[in-house]
């Protein structure tokens, strides 16, 4: 649905129509953008309170910078909605993460000025140093390279990584800190409390605004009068802090901090830190959800709240027949308390992520028992691996794309050493609107190679809950649960907990013809699809492997003696995936049967709702049903394998 922009923002397509106006009317077009978003997101869903708490920043970077050919490098991006209304985007806008549309994240196939894809946290600083140490081996010294990071994003590894490099660099990179206290959920640890602290020292700020001015207009006087303001900068510095800035240690010239919402002064403090060479760091306080009074009272509620009345800010539920079972990240979350009632061995622990995985239940019931470690995947594995070690059993709650980021903790520092950490792989498979950085595609694949661990995946609701108890288990060992991202099937899953043999499937519709083969979730689909199959007289049978690793091989004996026409389907990708290893079992045992496997393709798979996207991978119920009546209707030869 198109919505008509402000009066002034309906005249500006890119930055350069923005650098035409008088800089007393950017407070005007920062109301204009910050009302258009809130009017979009409204009616077509998104991430919201992010954006609307660096719309000030936004127009005054596009304002004082020459984009794209200055860079901006936006951390994880859930906060560049303005940005791209502002560059070229604003009519496509309604089609934001919708399927065809534009992206939720920034995205250099989309538009130049997106000079960087993003979508998992702490990346900036890397590559706007990358961008920035390319730019001077050119001779490009005149190019600014920006990265704009969150202090949440900053507790990632990698952004200090980044820092330590970057501090040894000459390169022109100018680090951008937006200080609102929040990733998704609230930040937490000492980082936090040393930027609280820099916020309210009176000493510190009482110059600070003074001091960026005078070393700016200094260093355009020559090298010479620079050295001799860098000395005036750090003596100054030296008399009002106690203990040595933190930023500053790392080589960086600590800047601020400034209000993020006074767009003025924003713009001069750039236009300043342009002629200041080197790294630099601006410290930027803004609030999340600033402009939209619900959003800033609730920010975790209204990070990514769905549709909304944007005037009495009613949230808008989907109106279904009938009732929805619980989503799949509910029932981990209550079930986690309910195993750690009766094992006092349990450990939860997040990487940032409380309120998504649900860990905030037990956050709350058990407070000296559930962690959140910050945007840490690598620490969190390591951190569960040492709790593993002295008998605890620490449940380690991610989503699935985020584990790529700790793979070789998981090798190394669990896998190798056979402890008993449970990684619970929550929005496994492909995860709708958020698009290709959020799938989690590819955990089956990289996780499959791995010795020593387990790896299941429940069809529903009631078999997670078992498998979360096998996994707690005296000798479990390294155990993996993946499951997707929403609602499963309506049952009884308060059920007594059932431990399941590891390494056992299920025969769950005798058959005749065609054998369907399904891991997790995606067996209910199946369901669906023989039902439709029985309808017109074919009458497949259905087995549920629930381990891909170890893979039920008595199982597969019996399907491969009975059938010669198989399919698989999984919610993961093909090459390296479940049904890889269903090929592998047939190599190594002398089967010969046509085996066509359903999954995600070798290939990007783009945003869109997960339903559709099912549908558009071809693996879905509609997939499966064409797919088993045309193999009903053929009859192989002994060399058809596909």
């Amino acid at each position: 649905m198109q919505i008509e922009a402000g009066a002034l923002l309906k005249n500006i397509l890119y930055p350069s129509d923005l650098r035409k106006l008088k800089e007393s009317d950017l407070e005007e077009i920062c109301k204009e953008l910050r009302q258009f978003i809130i009017d979009i997101v409204s009616v077509n869903g998104g991430h919201f309170a992010a954006s609307l708490g660096v719309v000030e920043l936004t127009v005054a970077l596009h304002y004082a910078l020459n984009t794209p050919y200055d860079q901006i490098v936006f951390d994880v991006g859930h906060q560049a909605y303005g940005h791209k209304i502002l560059t070229g985007r604003r009519e496509q806008f309604h089609t934001n993460r919708i399927l065809g549309g534009i992206s939720g994240f920034p995205k250099r196939s989309e538009s130049e000025y997106d000079a960087f894809g993003v979508g998992h946290s702490s990346t900036s600083i890397s590559a706007a140093l990358g961008m920035a140490v390319a730019s001077a081996y050119k001779g490009e010294i005149d190019r600014q390279h920006v990265a704009i990071i969150g202090d949440g994003a900053l507790t990632g590894g990698m952004a200090f990584e980044a820092l330590n490099h970057a501090g040894i660099e000459k390169s022109n990179l100018l680090v951008i800190l937006n200080d609102n206290c929040m990733s998704i959920d609230p930040n937490v640890g000492a980082l936090k409390e040393y930027l609280t602290s820099i916020t309210t020292s009176k000493s510190y700020n009482k110059f600070r605004d003074e001091l960026i001015s005078i070393l700016a207009k200094i260093s355009k006087n020559g090298p010479d009068a620079y050295g001799w303001a860098k000395k005036l900068e750090q003596s100054i510095k030296g008399t009002l802090l106690k203990n040595a800035n933190l930023f500053e240690s790392l080589n960086f010239r600590y800047f601020g901090p400034v209000d993020g919402h006074d767009v003025n002064k924003l713009v001069k403090t750039l236009e300043d830190l342009k002629h200041i060479s080197g790294p630099k760091l601006l410290h930027v306080v803004t609030v999340k959800g600033k402009g939209y009074a619900l959003a800033e009272k609730d920010q975790t509620k209204w990070h990514a709240p769905g549709l909304f009345d944007k005037i009495t800010g009613e949230i808008k539920k989907s109106v279904y027949e009938k009732p929805q079972p619980p989503k799949y990240q509910d029932v981990f979350g209550h079930t986690l308390v309910e195993l750690a009632e009766a094992n006092d061995k349990i450990m939860g622990i997040t990487p940032a992520m409380p309120s998504g995985s649900s860990m905030n239940i037990m956050m709350k019931a058990m407070p000296d028992r559930a962690f959140d470690v910050g945007i840490a995947e690598q620490h969190a594995v390591t951190f569960s691996a040492g709790l593993a070690t002295q008998g605890l059993v620490p449940f380690c709650n991610i989503y699935s794309s985020f584990m790529q980021r700790a793979y070789d903790q998981v090798i190394h520092d669990v896998a190798l050493q056979k402890l008993n950490v449970v990684f619970c792989l929550d929005r496994a498979g492909l995860v709708g609107a958020d698009g290709p950085t959020h799938h989690g595609a590819y955990d089956v694949a990289f996780m499959r190679c791995i010795p020593n661990l387990t790896i299941g995946a429940p069809m529903n609701e009631e078999e997670l809950r078992n498998m979360m108890y096998t996994a707690q288990l005296e000798n479990a060992g390294p155990f993996v649960i993946r499951y997707p991202r929403g609602n499963g099937v309506m049952l009884d899953w308060k059920r007594p907990f059932n431990a399941l043999p590891i390494g056992k499937g299920r025969k769950l519709v005798d058959g005749e013809e065609v054998a369907i083969i399904t891991l997790g979730h995606m067996g209910n689909e199946a369901t669906k699809a023989i039902l439709d199959l029985n309808a017109e007289g074919i009458y497949p049978a259905h087995y549920d492997i629930r381990f891909v690793k170890p893979l039920d091989e008595e199982l597969l004996h019996e399907v491969f003696k009975k059938f010669n026409k198989v399919i698989t389907v999984e919610d993961g990708v093909l090459p390296g995936g479940f049904g890889s290893a269903v090929l592998e079992f047939m190599s190594i045992h002398n089967y010969v049967a046509h085996v066509t496997r359903l999954g995600i393709p070798d290939e990007i798979v783009e945003h869109g709702e997960q339903k559709e996207l099912w549908r558009i991978c071809n693996y879905d119920a509609q997939a499966i049903f064409e797919e088993c009546k045309k193999l009903a209707k053929t009859h192989p030869t002994q060399s058809q394998v596909g």
